[in-house]
């Protein structure tokens, strides 16, 4: 099974991809939100994977799509309900990914109190890049992230600035749901998160260890 199944592909047969929101102070500031006391959770699909090569696509029914630029952590086994302590012995890797917001469409959830799908889960709406394997960060609390869109700088920040750690989340979820093998928990994003549009490149990076490229399109239906 592990043979048909690896982890350096794991977006082929990930199931869940579990989202972190605010878990950066200055993102909290930008959007104008209340610091959380506990993770705040949603869910993508599977079917919101992108892997390089593919473009990012636009929502027919938005107008705002924005860039959320966040370190992924991608699960090497079943996890339940696991301590924070021995939370990291279930890491297998990491990943880069966008979690693209149609933020006017969230922005009419917040104001009705719906959940987030029609703004987070949309197709396509998870660029992910390469996967890079545990031992190459030793310390994903120490990275630094970049996003450029047309070449400018849009977003930079350093995972140390998280509100909540890695093993905290891990545990946090594990608790509410059991995660497998090949999901992936994405880890919220730091401030500078902005609009794309139609023909637009997103360069993004984690400083020293990868970068991706990714074209926004509009899909054909």
């Amino acid at each position: 099974m592990a043979a048909s199944r690896p982890l350096s592909r794991f977006w082929e047969w990930g199931k869940n991809i579990v989202c972190v929101g605010r878990n950066y102070a200055d993102h909290v500031r930008e959007m104008q939100s209340a610091a959380p006391s506990e993770p705040v959770l949603f869910l993508k699909p599977s079917t919101a994977y992108a892997p390089e090569g593919s473009p990012v696509l636009v929502p027919a029914y938005t107008r705002n799509l924005h860039h959320e630029l966040e370190l992924a952590v991608v699960m090497g086994k079943r996890c339940r309900a696991v301590s924070e302590a021995a939370a990291m012995d279930y890491v297998a890797g990491y990943a880069l990914c966008l979690d693209m917001t149609a933020r006017d469409v969230q922005d009419e959830c917040k104001k009705k109190g719906l959940p987030w799908t029609l703004a987070k889960s949309f197709t396509a709406s998870c660029p992910v890049s390469a996967f890079v394997p545990k031992e190459k960060i030793p310390d994903p609390h120490n990275l630094k992230l970049w996003l450029k869109v047309n070449g400018e700088l849009r977003q930079e920040g350093e995972t140390s600035s998280m509100i909540f750690s890695i093993p905290y989340i891990i545990s946090y979820v594990s608790k509410i749901m059991t995660l497998e093998e090949g999901d992936i928990i994405l880890t919220g994003t730091p401030k500078g998160v902005g609009p794309v549009k139609e023909n637009d490149e997103i360069q993004a990076g984690i400083h020293g260890v990868l970068s991706m490229k990714f074209k926004v399109e509009r899909p054909e239906y």
